[in-house]
């Protein structure tokens, strides 16, 4: 009987092993609305659906929970002027946002002719 306890939980260490843990205490989930940018004369218009990219913030740490890999990121401030523009980089997990703004921004997500927004404190 000791034996099979021993084998169980060599067995649930080894899967812990295997399973990939984030642990975030102190983040904040950014919830993201999305619609299509109006295409430029001449552009195709694609009505594929985009999967909704689920974004956290810890301070000014942005943390990519799915890819947003060439996805072009932007903060806007109240005036909605662009106060802040990137391309994300491919394979990026995080994003340190520049620590002079302070405030309310709209933050953007831009795939393509579509764009995901949503609201950030920093």
């Amino acid at each position: 009987m000791a034996k099979k306890s021993l084998l169980l939980m060599a067995l649930m260490m080894a899967m812990l092993l295997l399973s990939s843990v984030r642990v975030s205490a102190a983040s904040t989930p950014i919830p993201l609305t999305g619609g299509h940018i109006d295409p430029k004369e001449g552009e195709e218009y694609h009505r594929s659906q985009a999967l909704v990219p689920e974004l956290e913030i810890d301070d000014y740490t942005l943390f990519f929970m799915t890819p947003c890999d060439g996805c072009v990121l932007r903060l806007l401030d109240e005036n909605r002027d662009v106060v802040y523009s990137t391309v994300i980089p491919d394979s990026a997990v995080s994003l340190v946002l520049p620590s002079y703004l302070s405030g309310e921004y709209e933050i953007q997500i831009i795939q393509g002719s579509i764009c995901f927004w949503g609201y950030i404190n920093l």
